[in-house]
């Protein structure tokens, strides 16, 4: 799609569709009403014949317009003025572009970002249309011989804005970084969404191949077995045994600043296929698997996105690949291992493989002296339990760290909700037989979970966040969601801007 800023005034705007805003009781917006003037009280008129009080997400479609360059309007229902939150304005996008895309308009102008959404500025209200429009159409075709749905007529959105250097600065601004999101986050989907036959660890790493050739401040690495060998990523190197598929650590390195900046790392679990291993998963919806690696897709896109809008910020993204599967080799309940850091881990269940590349990739991550680590992983079900499938999990060794990334998850309405990991905790890791053990029981698994992860991070501020409940829908809608790169492009963002 096709996003560019306007300041055209309404008498001077020719398009095949016009989205205008209006309030609970058929209160319109400053542009619905000068329209509503300009065509004798048309919008009004057919307001009140058709019964449209204009709860949020409420839609009507106006398909003829007499003496006008427009050739229809739709009317998106904003809810009460009053009460009008991030999470409200994003709802009636949704209902938006859902009855634009059946509208068969080639061309719209948006004027909904007029209304005041509380706490939010022009460029967030710009950020969110790009990002929610992006996403509502959405479609994973690549696969499909033929698609079910008929060729989007739609090409192009113009956002209206006042006239005005500050106004339209703020408005560029607001473009360039939604695009870059909703790039982002399609870029996380189409990879998630293939199956594991097909996205693999090698392929996976091609992938990130390819962005580095985009983005010349982007380097990339890519370490096979024979590296991991040499540094002594005993987890990491144990959880790929049982496949045929070769595990790769997948490094991407941005530089937007001096050398002397230290950077950002983040690290996301890239497991393409989880079967669980010789504690095999229940054959039930075991095809969703092939979502375990969203953690690792969403840190490919967004180092990549950090590439593109050029932050001044040296960033580096950690991927470690593997698939998760049974064999005479593969890992075994009760076998010992040793990771990079030292510390033998008696494997209880073999299904909790996650911890194990991740906790090699923490260790991995200490030689870059970093401001802060972030890891993003489908890491528990057990997450779920806890929270439901709407905020992700985030657990973190310091507050202040925790607090940005909480505030980052409420600005881009990709929320998280901090669990504890106190000591108490740790004692649910101990083994008769090693150093840890890799589960702590049925109790708090995803507080264990991250206390297992605390024990690599000692020497810099991290921050875990459990995306199982987030990175991908189930049932009917069955499919990647691109979360959490909102979360995380805010989180770089609200460093610079």
């Amino acid at each position: 799609m096709d996003y560019s800023i306007s300041s055209d005034l309404l008498d001077q705007l020719a398009c095949d569709c016009l989205i205008l805003g209006f309030y609970s009781k058929r209160k319109l917006t400053p542009r619905a009403a000068d329209f509503d003037q300009h065509c004798q009280g048309l919008i009004t008129r057919i307001l009140k014949r058709d019964g449209v009080e204009g709860k949020a997400g409420d839609t009507l479609l106006i398909n003829q317009i007499a003496d006008a360059k427009i050739e229809r309007v739709l009317l998106v229902g904003l809810g009460k003025r009053e009460e009008l939150t991030g999470t409200i304005y994003r709802k009636a996008l949704t209902a938006a572009i859902q009855s634009l895309k059946g509208s068969g308009a080639r061309n719209a102008v948006s004027a909904l970002h007029e209304a005041e959404v509380k706490e939010r500025d022009l460029g967030w209200k710009i950020r969110q249309t790009v990002e929610v429009f992006e996403h509502t159409l959405y479609k994973f075709t690549k696969l499909k011989k033929k698609s079910d749905d008929k060729p989007l007529r739609l090409s192009a959105v113009q956002l209206l804005t006042d006239e005005g250097e500050q106004q339209v600065q703020e408005a560029e601004i607001g473009l360039r970084q939604g695009r870059a999101i909703a790039k982002g986050m399609i870029q996380v989907r189409e990879l998630a969404n293939l199956p594991g036959n097909i996205c693999t660890p090698s392929y996976l790493a091609e992938q990130a191949e390819k962005l580095g050739k985009l983005h010349k401040k982007l380097k990339v690495k890519i370490l096979d077995e024979a590296d991991l060998e040499k540094l002594g990523m005993g987890a990491f190197l144990s959880v790929a045994k049982g496949s045929r598929q070769p595990a790769k650590l997948i490094v991407l390195e941005y530089q937007g600043a001096s050398d002397k900046v230290k950077p950002i790392v983040l690290i996301g679990k890239g497991v393409t296929f989880d079967a669980g291993g010789i504690s095999l998963k229940p054959a039930a919806n075991m095809d969703e698997m092939k979502y375990d690696m969203c953690g690792g897709a969403s840190v490919l896109s967004t180092v990549a996105l950090a590439a593109e809008l050029e932050l001044p910020l040296n960033v580096v993204g950690l991927v470690p690949a593997s698939e998760n599967l049974p064999d005479g080799n593969a890992n075994k309940p009760g076998d010992i291992i040793t990771s990079m850091a030292g510390l033998t881990i008696e494997i209880l269940n073999t299904d909790a493989e996650g911890r194990l590349l991740l906790c090699d990739t923490l260790a991995y991550a200490a030689r870059y002296e970093p401001t802060v680590v972030i890891d993003v992983a489908t890491l528990t079900g057990a997450c779920i339990v806890a929270l439901g499938r709407h905020p992700s999990g985030l657990m973190s060794n310091d507050d202040e760290l925790a607090a940005r990334i909480i505030r980052a998850g409420e600005r881009a309405c990709d929320p998280v909700w901090r669990l504890p990991i106190w000591d108490d905790y740790q004692e649910q890791l101990k083994s008769n037989f090693a150093d840890l053990a890799n589960i702590g029981g049925p109790d708090g698994g995803a507080i264990t979970a991250a206390c297992f992860l605390s024990r690599f991070s000692k020497d810099y501020k991290w921050a875990h966040v459990d995306i199982a409940g987030t990175a991908w829908k189930t049932g009917n809608d069955k499919g990647a969601t691109g979360r959490p790169v909102p979360l995380l492009a805010q989180y770089l963002i609200d460093q610079v801007w």
